[in-house]
């Protein structure tokens, strides 16, 4: 059946691209109103068709309000299995906390849980989907159940190469994933500056690399930390297709665009079809399918 959240909870903290305070409220929401962002008094739906920009980070927009970097939050409602929400905030952007998603999952298991008397929705990929830019693509194929993930990374420093596979479930996500910070490059961060973007950025919400040294004090959380980070993404942007994916997702030096153009070249090629048959108890590990290189 349908989930939302028990009852409401509230986190706060500031925006790693503004820097400005936000205070964000995670409130129940009926079934079949999926996950809705609130912000003074607009209401922007979580959906791929309402992101107009995917540059380090993925934001959406409606009835001129808008709210960035919204994939930590999605990729920790999503792997959790809460497809109605209602995401109240105060300010333009979700707040960083420590730059991974292990703060959103405290607070969706803080609030708890309820079933809706409804059943969950589904959208089974149908046919291979591929999109690519440069070096970098993404594709979606079909799978028998759930969702498989397969990321690929590639840095000339830093991270280099890294590659992770698993299938999706909330026990995958809590143990592998969530806790997987946000990373860049000390050279990039006077550029970024003046752009506008990581004003916010710090030690304690990203990790930062100076050629292939950490700055953090207390390193990586795990050797693979950025390919887990780059994977959690992935789940918060594929979230916005609005309905849980069943395929296979494979990327290689992928990110925010190509994730949001992955989703609309499968709507528009017909290859999401909505499925009624999702059952969260018969999501097991399988063979995953054999993606092309």
């Amino acid at each position: 059946m349908q989930r939302t959240l028990a009852r409401s909870v509230s986190l706060a903290g500031r925006g790693v691209h503004g820097d400005r305070r936000v205070c964000l409220t995670l409130a129940p929401a009926g079934a079949d109103s999926g996950v809705v962002f609130s912000i003074a008094g607009a209401e922007i739906e979580a959906r791929w068709s309402r992101v107009d920009s995917t540059r380090l980070r993925t934001r959406l927009s409606a009835e001129g309000a808008a709210v960035s970097t919204v994939e930590h939050l999605m990729a920790a409602l999503a792997a959790l299995e809460i497809d109605n929400a209602l995401i109240f905030l105060d300010g333009d952007e979700v707040p960083a906390l420590d730059g991974s998603a292990r703060d959103f999952v405290a607070a969706i298991d803080e609030a708890g849980v309820r079933a809706l008397p409804v059943p969950r929705r589904a959208l089974r990929v149908t046919k291979p989907v591929r999109v690519a830019d440069g070096a970098g693509w993404a594709e979606l194929r079909p799978a028998d159940r759930g969702l498989h993930l397969d990321v690929e990374i590639a840095f000339p420093g830093g991270p280099g190469r890294q590659r992770l596979a698993l299938d999706l479930t909330p026990e995958s996500f809590r143990r592998e994933l969530a806790f997987a910070r946000s990373f860049g490059f000390l050279g990039d961060a006077e550029r970024l500056w003046r752009e506008g973007l990581a004003l916010g950025a710090g030690l304690d919400n990203t990790i930062v690399f100076d050629g292939d040294c950490v700055l953090n004090p207390l390193g990586l959380r795990a050797p693979d930390e950025c390919v887990r980070h780059k994977m959690l993404d992935a789940v918060g942007d594929l979230a916005l297709a609005g309905a849980p994916l069943i395929g296979a997702f494979r990327s290689y030096r992928g990110g925010h665009g190509l994730n949001l153009a992955l989703l609309k070249a499968a709507a528009d090629a017909g290859a999401l079809v909505a499925d009624t048959s999702l059952v969260a108890a018969e999501r097991a590990h399988w063979p995953p399918p054999s993606l092309s290189p």
